[in-house]
């Protein structure tokens, strides 16, 4: 059993940076491929992010790619997503998730490929 808990939210501008963090109990942490997800009212979950569990590997949406960064520290338990250059369409709850799957033909990408899930942290890009 994976426990995770986001942090890291809040109001930021448009143009802005803001990181979240995503705490995992459990030592099988290392184990685990991570990713991150958001979501809007009325929407379905969205992928954002995906790291692979020794942080070799890393993928991205198209529409978040060369903005955002994920990453991990194994050692804390921690992954970490590093948004920059906000955008008022990144307005979202943002969840974290853990899979234990070792092979997705769909790159975790799909919200059904993962686990465990946070409670979600909800981020907020003004103009």
């Amino acid at each position: 059993q994976v426990e995770l808990v986001e942090s890291g939210g809040g109001l930021v501008q448009a143009g802005g940076s803001r990181r979240l963090s995503c705490a995992a109990s459990g030592r099988t942490f290392p184990n685990y491929h991570m990713g991150w997800f958001r979501q809007t009212p009325g929407k379905e979950r969205e992928f954002v992010a995906h790291i692979s569990p020794s942080g070799g590997i890393t993928s991205y949406a198209d529409n978040v790619k060369s903005r955002f960064t994920i990453y991990r520290d194994n050692a804390e338990s921690t992954v970490y997503l590093q948004m920059n250059s906000l955008k008022r369409d990144d307005t979202a709850v943002y969840y974290c998730a853990g899979s234990g799957l070792t092979y997705s033909p769909r790159g975790y990408s799909r919200a059904d490929e993962y686990d465990y899930w946070g409670q979600g942290t909800q981020v907020t890009v003004s103009s």
